[in-house]
């Protein structure tokens, strides 16, 4: 069960707002990757805080309200497909963390990461298994999954055939059998070898690294009067 000895050892140290950080999605075949960054009040404290994966997603919404409504401060950000075809899974996931802390604005002195560092210049502390071993990353794992859950509803809506509702657009049979009859959207992940696959037709992966952005605009081929 996770507890709160990582944070308490960072305030004896002189730390005083200690966010943690997590992602949602990782493993999924569909849609952005969500990350969010947690300050728990130690004055507030949350009773139940667990592993996202470990909790019913009844006690999941439960723990999300208490969660914004006593934490000092949350934030919640993503990195859409697109992002993660451009620059891998790992990176996407990187980066939706560093933005959910950048969120937070300045609230934070240091981070406790499930698992990885993030690009911002903060002194911080990866944890394996974090969310199962420290409220703060408990916390964030939960806000994360709730915001996915919910994006991954309304998705839902737009695309009924796939499942996302019930799959969350995780590499389930009943999502693995729709890509196969219907094919991928423009929003699952194409460098996911289970969508790949599905897909009968070729996709953009992205300019060559060669190509500098601004040569894309650069070039006119002509200039037509004006009448």
């Amino acid at each position: 069960m996770p507890h709160s000895r990582h944070e308490r050892a960072l305030r004896r140290e002189g730390f005083h707002a200690i966010a943690g950080v997590d992602e949602a999605g990782r493993g999924a075949l569909f849609g952005p990757v969500f990350a969010a960054a947690v300050v728990l009040d130690p004055e507030k404290p949350i009773r139940g805080l667990d592993d996202s994966k470990a909790l019913e997603p009844e006690r999941r919404e439960v723990l999300a309200k208490r969660i914004r409504e006593r934490a000092r401060g949350w934030a919640v950000a993503a990195a859409d497909a697109f992002e993660i075809d451009r620059i891998n899974i790992l990176q996407a996931s990187r980066l939706a963390m560093r933005r959910a802390v950048e969120r937070l604005a300045g609230a934070c002195d240091h981070l406790l990461v499930d698992a990885v560092t993030v690009d911002v210049p903060l002194p911080q502390k990866a944890l394996i298994h974090g969310d199962a071993l420290c409220f703060s990353i408990a916390a964030a794992s939960i806000l994360a999954k709730v915001h996915r859950d919910h994006a991954l509803r309304h998705w839902d809506r737009v695309f009924p055939a796939y499942g996302l509702a019930s799959n969350k657009g995780y590499s389930t049979p009943d999502h693995i059998a729709a890509l196969e009859k219907l094919g991928p959207t423009a929003l699952h992940r194409f460098s996911f070898e289970p969508v790949r696959l599905s897909s009968h037709i070729e996709f953009w992966t992205g300019y060559p690294s060669i190509v500098q952005q601004t040569e894309l605009f650069e070039r006119q081929t002509e200039v037509l009067p004006c009448h």
